[in-house]
């Protein structure tokens, strides 16, 4: 019995998975998750508890940063396993008295889900009893315009979250699917791009004959992708 439940709790969907469905309680309304939000890319992000530091350190990021990640046609959605009316007191407390490297007055205008069962948490895999079996770590999933989940980064209750990283792989994202390529370690817009290895002799004799293709080897090829072209293509998705 309790190994059954160990596994409900550590399950979890994988990339290329349909984020899994459900229906909820926000701060911001009810929800169904994620066909009210198709047509958008969506951070679904979990908590360990409100009225805890690190959490308020990141929602206040999460906030300040809402419009600019708005601009890129992505959509903020928390949630933690505390109740409703504790999102509402914990978010005006922030609002209220709460200053933290120049921001303050903040105000958290995305959903943030009631989950006091525990459904959604366990659902997406951001309940780990090594770490914690009552508190969700802190989980974030990337699922595109379609519900199909992109990427997956998980943080321990100690370890705040890096934003600049958190809208760098929604702009990289969408950058590999608009122009058809990878991107490097630590890349940025404007950075070069990886093309992917030729797929014959011929046609790997072709690209490094092709100028602005610069192949080290027929395994390892870049091409120029200036800043303009990513962010022009990227945030007029909105």
């Amino acid at each position: 019995m309790e190994q059954n439940l160990e596994q409900e709790i550590m399950s979890m969907p994988r990339i290329g998975d349909a984020a899994p469905e459900f229906e909820a309680v926000t701060t911001q309304g009810n929800i169904r998750f994620p066909s009210d939000l198709n047509g958008s890319w969506v951070i679904l992000f979990s908590h360990p508890a409100d009225f805890t530091p690190v959490c308020t350190s990141e929602f206040m990021t999460f906030a300040t940063m809402e419009s600019k990640f708005a601009e890129a046609n992505c959509k903020l959605v928390g949630l933690s396993i505390d109740g409703l009316y504790s999102h509402i007191a914990w978010l005006r407390t922030i609002k209220e008295k709460i200053e933290y490297k120049g921001m303050k007055d903040v105000e958290v205008n995305f959903p943030l889900i009631e989950d006091i069962k525990m459904d959604v948490a366990k659902k997406y895999g951001m309940i780990q009893p090594n770490e914690d079996s009552t508190k969700a770590v802190r989980a974030v999933f990337f699922i595109d315009p379609k519900g199909i989940i992109r990427s997956i980064i998980y943080y321990p209750l100690s370890l705040g979250r890096n934003f600049d990283e958190l809208y760098r792989v929604i702009i990289a994202l969408q950058a590999a699917d608009k122009f058809g390529v990878a991107t490097p370690a630590d890349w940025r817009p404007g950075d070069d791009v990886i093309i992917g290895p030729a797929g014959s002799c011929g046609t790997a004799k072709e690209r490094m004959e092709d100028r602005e293709i610069d192949c080290k080897d027929w395994f390892f090829c870049t091409k120029k992708l200036d800043k303009d072209t990513v962010l022009n293509e990227v945030l007029n998705k909105v």
